[in-house]
């Protein structure tokens, strides 16, 4: 295979990924950043009012008693202790006149518009000073608190915190973004790169014997190279009997199980019926089904259903070891066995061997009414095909008719045809 023209270094994918990551980063930093900074000024603002409500409240009763009895001494306390808050810009203590009885402080002009923007509706704060003589008195107004923050410090407290918001936010951005480039160049660019050197030389009358390849540089576009080796492959595999071959193995095989499907089962139970019909052969059916496993699947879940479903086909195969014998899974919990050559006896023998597999699993089911393991009742039918009857429907309809049967007596256990009457057979012992 010939290769393609080389590209340059900044023209190859891992520089354009490294770009792009970068700018991604840089733009996720700034959105994260306007969005931590949005988050911190509400609760900046919260925070403010809070702590400011929460001082006016605490002093709220020496302040009435201070203005009740025009004690300017207790004012004095009163506005010193308010104002000692680096946030506070003035504070006022008046009577019910409207009396200045003491003030600290000074209302500060600023023409910075962004603070005024962010702070300057939770700048000002009165607090009405309501006194209580004894305690069913219903109060009076005796003067009035004021207070005022200082919206410089404010601002200038949200700007250090805007600064350290947008530096770790920019300093997270940057490290997940090398992080990221480190991880694409050498954690994914580059084995894609091998994998595609490695594809150029694959044969494809054998894609399978391929070798891992080790290659330590790269020279040309890695996504162009991967493309095009897949291509080829894919062509490959399409123009092969192996891709053929799969695909009929698929559509013959239950994905869960490996068993043969029902669409399988129907194609091979009229092929060996029409060759029992043409050698007068017996042909026998053994239907079986997995004892209360909706309930199993409902408790247990469905994961532990799936395994339960792998390990009685497993013990299945293991038992039923012919080669023109074939297991399926008919559907759901449901299993049939197809014997060419095989009359009831011997289907029945098969049948409590397969029984026995099962019970020798020793899986728990502690919702079964029938036992604390998983058991199977099962159905057993064997004919010789008539050379005018033209299908298996009937040897089909009694080996189902025989399954149901064992439901409907217990179930864990086996129930056959009997040459003149269906007669069940003795249940087996629980386990």
């Amino acid at each position: 295979m010939k290769r393609t023209n080389k590209v340059s270094r900044r023209r190859s994918l891992t520089s354009k990924q490294a770009l792009a990551t970068l700018l991604a980063g840089l733009m996720l930093s700034f959105i994260t950043g306007s969005i931590e900074l949005i988050i911190d000024l509400r609760n900046m603002r919260a925070e403010v009012q809070s702590q400011t409500q929460q001082m006016l409240k605490l002093v709220g009763a020496s302040a009435a008693e201070a203005a009740f009895q025009l004690n300017p001494e207790l004012a004095e306390q009163v506005v010193s202790g308010l104002y000692s808050g680096e946030t506070v810009a003035k504070v006022e203590l008046r009577d019910d006149f409207g009396r200045v009885m003491y003030s600290l402080g000074d209302v500060e002009e600023t023409n910075n518009l962004l603070y005024q923007y962010l702070f300057g509706d939770i700048l000002h704060y009165q607090k009405p000073l309501e006194y209580l003589a004894h305690v069913n008195d219903t109060g009076r107004m005796v003067g009035e608190l004021e207070l005022i923050l200082a919206q410089q410090v404010l601002g200038q407290a949200f700007s250090q915190r805007s600064l350290l918001i947008f530096s770790l936010s920019l300093l997270k951005t940057l490290g997940i973004v090398l992080l990221m480039v480190w991880v694409f160049a050498f954690l994914i660019t580059g084995p894609l790169l091998r994998v595609y050197n490695a594809l150029q030389t694959v044969n494809p009358e054998e894609p399978g014997k391929w070798h891992r390849p080790h290659l330590k540089y790269n020279k040309g576009d890695e996504l162009d190279h991967l493309v095009k080796g897949l291509d080829q492959l894919l062509r490959a595999f399409q123009d092969g009997l192996d891709q053929r071959d799969l695909l009929h193995t698929l559509s013959s095989i239950d994905g869960l199980t490996g068993l043969a499907n029902r669409r399988h089962f129907d194609t091979r139970l009229g092929q060996l019926w029409q060759e029992a019909r043409e050698q007068q052969q017996p042909i026998a059916l053994i239907f079986m089904d997995i004892d209360y496993f909706k309930p199993f699947n409902d408790n247990y879940g469905h994961a532990a259903g799936d395994e339960c479903l792998q390990k009685v086909a497993i013990a299945m195969l293991s038992t039923v070891t012919r080669p023109d014998d074939l297991v399926a899974r008919y559907g759901g919990e449901e299993f049939v066995c197809i014997l060419p050559g095989t009359d009831l006896q011997g289907a029945c023998k098969l049948a409590c061997r397969i029984q026995e597999s099962i019970s020798k699993l020793n899986l728990p089911h502690a919702y079964s009414n029938c036992s604390d393991r998983i058991t199977l009742s099962i159905g057993v039918a064997s004919e010789t095909p008539e050379l005018d009857e033209t299908g298996p429907d009937r040897l089909l309809r009694l080996a189902d008719e025989r399954l149901y049967l064992a439901k409907a007596a217990g179930r864990n256990q086996i129930v056959r045809q009997h040459p003149n009457r269906d007669l069940p057979t003795v249940p087996r012992s629980r386990v």
